[in-house]
């Protein structure tokens, strides 16, 4: 009789202690995997513009690495320039679509951030901005939308007169 009250008992301490701490677990391994589930997302979209850069180094005759344009492509040159530019615009969008699309943790907003940084710096370029109409043709209407807000603020910052 005894053993079956402290078999009860113990059953209830189970019930009250044990069943939320195998919630707070649960709860936390989740938020574990989900964090590593972005974690693996962004290392491998890093990689892919990794490859990216790889690819503008083979083609150096191109001169994509300099801020500017550069006029003097022959059409071979050219294509290859667009090939680079519909390759890099598709990995934004990839990116834009994983990373950007969605609820924005702070987290997640830091990652972001990078990718903006990269897409302004491809939208300084002359000859990256010329191509982006015909670029953009047929992609994601918000992506399109965002790249060209972000291609208007960097053209207005640039028309603005710098402070001292």
């Amino acid at each position: 009789m005894e053993l079956m009250f402290w078999l009860e008992v113990l059953s209830h301490v189970v019930t009250i202690v044990g069943l939320p701490f195998a919630l707070v677990v649960f709860i936390l391994e989740q938020r574990k995997a989900r964090r590593n589930e972005e974690d693996a997302l962004y290392q491998s979209l890093a990689e892919a513009y990794t490859e990216f850069m790889a690819l503008v180094l083979e083609h150096a005759d191109l001169k994509l690495l300099t801020r500017h344009g550069t006029p003097t492509l022959d059409d071979e040159q050219r294509e290859r320039q667009r090939a680079l530019f519909d390759t890099l615009l598709g990995l934004f969008e990839q990116a834009f679509m994983l990373v950007y699309d969605g609820p924005m943790t702070a987290r997640r907003a830091r990652l972001w951030q990078t990718w903006e940084d990269y897409l302004r710096g491809w939208c300084r370029r002359e000859d990256f901005r010329e191509a982006l109409p015909s670029l953009l043709e047929g992609e994601d209407r918000a992506f399109r939308d965002y790249v060209l807000r972000l291609l208007h603020e960097e053209t207005v910052q640039r028309a603005s007169p710098r402070a001292p």
